[in-house]
């Protein structure tokens, strides 16, 4: 059960990218990791999620978290590189509702 994280600050967004499982164990290291890019005033931050592997419903949250914390600040959350069943999570929880979503990766053609 691990997770990797990398980030990418660019001019107009911050991308970062997740591989392994987001569960209770590892939900933690990802809150405490992406929730400062989420604090600044009309930031963008885009999630690659293509190489996460398993989410469960303690993952949903963090990326609740994110998502209110970036509209209290004015800014925006896209969620790219989901896969079938990540995306079923998104679409059960009605989160795909309120959420940007795109199933290929930043750059892909859906």
């Amino acid at each position: 059960m691990n997770i990797s994280i990398d980030i990418r600050e660019q001019e107009l967004q911050t991308i970062i990218t997740l591989a392994g499982e987001i569960d209770a164990y590892t939900a933690p290291k990802l809150r405490e990791t992406a929730f400062p890019y989420t604090e600044k005033q009309h930031a963008n931050v885009v999630m690659d999620l293509s190489g996460v592997s398993y989410m469960d419903s303690t993952g949903l949250g963090v990326f609740v978290g994110l998502f209110k914390s970036l509209n209290a600040n004015e800014g925006t959350l896209k969620l790219v590189g989901l896969s079938d069943r990540l995306k079923r999570l998104f679409d059960i929880t009605g989160l795909a509702d309120i959420m940007n979503i795109n199933t290929v990766a930043e750059g892909g053609v859906e």
